[in-house]
């Protein structure tokens, strides 16, 4: 999962106005960014034989984390106690959020598993909204786990599905960590912190999983393209998109996030998913945006005339 899933649809997004990059690149940069998340989430599939679960959280956290301070070289002084500690839960909701979805796809195929994980997010979604139009919503995504688990949890591995229900809610607490981080932080200090939070916390678990493992020459390479397919690249291109796109178009288009692990698993990974299991993730994904979308139009309704 990419750093930048503090992006995702999931909080009541602000209406800006495009820019004028035209929204055909602006809609080819968010997909190109959630192509490169979820095949990301395929090569750290490849990676669990040689290093473990553990092992593969800690090597794509670890180089992500150095990558970001080199190239933001976050000031440490100046910052309050309340700044370190939102850094150090955001660090933390960071490394349970990989640690666990790591843990699901090892478990599931990818597909479910980012489906069952969105549902963290829009739960978030839907009570800040307290609407009963998101609600409705609501109701939709439940149905299309419901339809999930018709396609037999047994099938899925009840212990992954346990974990990509983590996951969620995981990602939900980021969402709101996240906020508070960006509002005490320059640019992207507070994310390189939390990051380099998440490595140490994960480093001792992924030295035990992947031992010598973890250093050598083709995994570590693994790692590196890790990092950059579910870090660096999509942080780069959400960040390009959301300044040519508003914000509820960039949020209806990443709610394809399922989709576009299910494309990846089948791709990468040969996972074939039945017809059931393919039209729950599409329930999901419509509620997801549905969300998305009332959460765009209450914030308009809201905004001074």
């Amino acid at each position: 999962m990419p750093v930048t899933e503090i992006l995702l649809p999931t909080t009541a997004p602000a209406e800006t106005p495009p820019g004028r990059g035209g929204g055909v690149v602006a809609v080819g940069l968010v997909l190109g960014g959630a192509l490169s998340v979820q095949f990301g989430a395929a090569v750290a599939a490849l990676l669990f034989p040689r290093t473990g679960v553990a092992g593969a959280v800690t090597l794509r956290l670890t180089i992500a984390a150095v990558l970001l301070l080199v190239v933001c070289r976050p000031r440490l002084r100046g910052h309050d106690r309340s700044a370190w500690l939102a850094a150090g839960a955001f660090g933390l909701a960071l490394a349970g959020m990989n640690s666990l979805f790591y843990q699901a796809i090892e478990r599931i195929p990818l597909g479910p598993a980012v489906t069952l994980e969105v549902l963290g997010p829009l739960a978030l979604s839907v009570f800040s909204a307290r609407r009963l139009a998101s609600w409705g919503w609501a109701g939709l995504a439940l149905a299309g786990v419901a339809l999930l688990g018709q396609g037999g949890f047994d099938r899925l591995n009840p212990v992954g599905v346990a974990f990509a229900f983590g996951a969620g809610a995981m990602w939900a607490a980021y969402i709101v960590l996240s906020a508070r981080v960006g509002g005490r932080f320059p640019g992207a200090d507070g994310l390189a912190l939390a990051l380099t939070v998440a490595a140490l916390v994960t480093l001792p678990l992924g030295i035990v999983d992947g031992g010598a493992a973890l250093l050598d020459p083709p995994v570590l390479a693994l790692g590196a393209a890790l990092a950059v397919l579910a870090s660096g690249l999509p942080y780069t291109l959400e960040l390009m998109a959301l300044r040519r796109m508003p914000t509820a178009t960039f949020a209806v288009l990443m709610s394809l996030g399922p989709a576009v692990a299910t494309l990846a698993g089948w791709l990468v990974l040969r996972q074939e998913l039945t017809v059931l299991e393919c039209t729950a993730i599409v329930l999901v994904i419509a509620a997801s945006i549905g969300a998305v979308r009332v959460n765009a139009a209450a914030a308009r309704r809201l905004e001074p005339r």
